[in-house]
């Protein structure tokens, strides 16, 4: 006799002391496609129950030890083993510890003198519903917590009134909610609406008013898919009401679906007992499988979580990068805007350095030409005085002519000094490198300002570089004086100018601040440029800071202008420093 389908390949564990009872049942079990483990006593099955569960479990009811009973009970306390099938093995004379194998968790009772095909029948039957329907996941998924009790739900179908009233009777004293119908068609219409919420029917197949094994079947095709489109799979338990002994009805009906047959003529206190195995084992399955679907809601809510926290740590790392590749991107930018002025600051002075050296040499040459030929006119003129003395028709013109020498002689100065320092600009007088006191060097450039400064100027001084410089003079006489006499002439009334010098291994820094009225934002930028000045017109020329900044540069260095700590305006020079060469 083959297993049958959904039984091939299933795991057994026989529970069996007499190796050659064992020995023969599993041969019965291993020829009908089965794989069988076989122990000895209870307290070894309980160790194997350790590692790879079983489908279904025989164990005899009387071991050495542990009895088969005990063992039973265990496995009903435990989550893992609760829901696994137990047929328990008596002698046939032994039909009082029925009851007591029944209420310790076994799921069928089977005498070892039962004929083989009964115990393979018994075995398809149990195995037959161990795994739950795809669509039962939803309905346990709205089902009651875990926690909350529930009446099992019975449905009893007999064409015999005075049988229906008996098995309702005998049923609700269980504490089970019970319905009973008289034929096969009123049990159908009923399945057919409320059968996920069933969990047991009870079939007479010997009922002479219907045929009882194709009710069955019917049953078995209901509880296997949903008749009606939005209600639940039926998970029931069809039980026949018959007789063990009537071989092939028995079979039939176990072929058609049945999962036990409970004889008709049992006595009550028997029917309660094997209808509440079967009830329990109901139960326990779905308890079981609301159990795997919660912990599988779990497993995917976690993963659910994880993933986001994972996404969340993504973002925010991909966030954090984005803002550091931004800032990144922002001081590269203001980077080489810096440079790029940088560069055009310098284009511009080399440009401008080529051009006023041209300018000064060309201008120098007629300006020199100029102040020689005035110095003789002056003479002349003074020899003309000399030798007509007392005409005043002559006298008047000279003297007149003599304060207009004069004044082109002031003039042609001033055409002097433009010209020299345009020939600084230029670089052409800058002379070389040399040590210079840098303290000394500001002293004499505050003493040979001290006509500007005078008593209203406080000029505060803070010397903590070193006092030594590698440098050109240029540096201090030419950049620092500028930068001084500029605050002087900004500062109306009583003020202070601070100087301040710091050092390192590697630079020197000049800074110089004032109180005075301050350089706005939008002139900082054009205040190196030549020619560019705030001062009213004469007043001044517009080279002093394009002198100093080309001075700085030439050092490898930076001139910047920022507000001072007083409002003023403060000038940081900062070069490297250099060693005696």
């Amino acid at each position: 006799m083959s297993a049958g389908t959904g039984t091939q390949g299933a795991r057994i564990l026989l529970v069996e002391d007499s190796e050659t009872q064992a020995l023969q049942l599993r041969h019965v079990l291993e020829s009908n496609g089965l794989h069988v483990t076989w122990r000895s006593t209870a307290e070894a099955a309980l160790d194997s129950l350790n590692e790879k569960l079983p489908d279904l479990v025989i164990a005899d009811f009387h071991l050495p030890g542990m009895n088969g009973d005990e063992l039973s009970r265990q496995m009903r306390l435990n989550v893992r083993t609760r829901a696994i099938p137990v047929i328990m093995l008596t002698e046939a004379r032994e039909r009082g510890v029925e009851r007591q194998g029944l209420e310790s968790g076994a799921d069928a009772y089977v005498s070892k003198s039962a004929e083989q095909a009964l115990i393979i029948l018994r075995i398809r039957a149990l195995l037959r519903r161990r795994a739950a329907p795809a669509a039962t996941v939803e309905e346990h998924r709205n089902a009651p917590s875990f926690s909350a009790f529930r009446r099992a739900r019975l449905l009893v179908v007999d064409s015999d009134n005075a049988q229906r009233t008996y098995l309702e009777e005998i049923l609700a004293r269980e504490g089970y909610s019970v319905t009973c119908v008289a034929s096969p068609d009123e049990a159908l219409d009923l399945v057919s609406v409320q059968g996920a919420n069933l969990d047991c029917v009870l079939v007479n197949i010997l009922s002479p008013a219907s045929d009882g094994v194709e009710l069955c079947r019917r049953l078995n095709v209901y509880r296997g898919v949903a008749p009606v489109p939005g209600t639940e799979v039926a998970t029931y338990y069809i039980v026949g009401l018959g007789n063990e002994d009537s071989g092939d009805i028995l079979a039939r009906a176990f072929a058609a679906g049945a999962d036990d047959i409970v004889p008709a003529a049992a006595d009550a206190d028997v029917m309660r007992v094997r209808i509440r195995a079967l009830v329990r084992r109901k139960l326990l399955q779905d308890e079981n499988w609301r159990i795997e679907t919660e912990l599988q809601e779990r497993d995917l809510a976690l993963e659910r979580a994880r993933t986001e926290a994972a996404a969340a740590e993504a973002r925010a790392a991909l966030a954090g990068a984005l803002e550091k590749a931004n800032h990144e991107l922002e001081e590269s930018n203001q980077r080489l805007k810096d440079t790029q002025a940088k560069l055009v600051q310098a284009a511009k002075m080399a440009s401008l350095g080529e051009l006023v050296a041209g300018i000064a040499h060309e201008i120098n040459n007629p300006l020199a030409f100029i102040l020689a030929h005035q110095g003789t006119v002056e003479r002349l003129l003074a020899d003309v005085a000399k030798k007509l003395p007392g005409s005043a028709a002559i006298e008047k013109p000279v003297a007149k002519s003599r304060e207009r020498v004069a004044a082109m002689k002031l003039g042609l100065g001033r055409i002097q000094e433009l010209v020299l320092n345009l020939r600084r600009f230029s670089r052409l007088d800058e002379g070389d490198f040399q040590t210079v006191n840098v303290r000394e060097s500001i002293d004499t450039v505050l003493a040979l300002l001290g006509h500007r400064l005078g008593a209203r100027i406080d000029v505060r001084r803070r010397f903590d570089a070193v006092p030594d410089l590698y440098c050109s003079p240029a540096l201090l006489n030419q950049v620092v004086m500028n930068i001084i006499g500029n605050a002087a002439d900004a500062i109306s009334g009583s003020g202070a100018i601070d100087i301040e010098t710091w050092s390192d291994d590697t630079t020197y820094t000049i800074r110089i601040s004032d109180t005075g009225p301050g350089i706005p934002p939008d002139l900082r930028e054009r205040i190196f440029e030549p020619f560019f000045t705030t001062k009213p017109v004469g007043a001044g020329t517009g080279l002093g800071l394009a002198i100093a900044y080309s001075v700085v540069q030439a050092h490898k260095g930076t001139i910047t202008v920022d507000s001072g700590p007083s409002g003023g305006t403060s000038f940081t020079i900062t070069i490297p420093r250099q060693t005696h060469q």
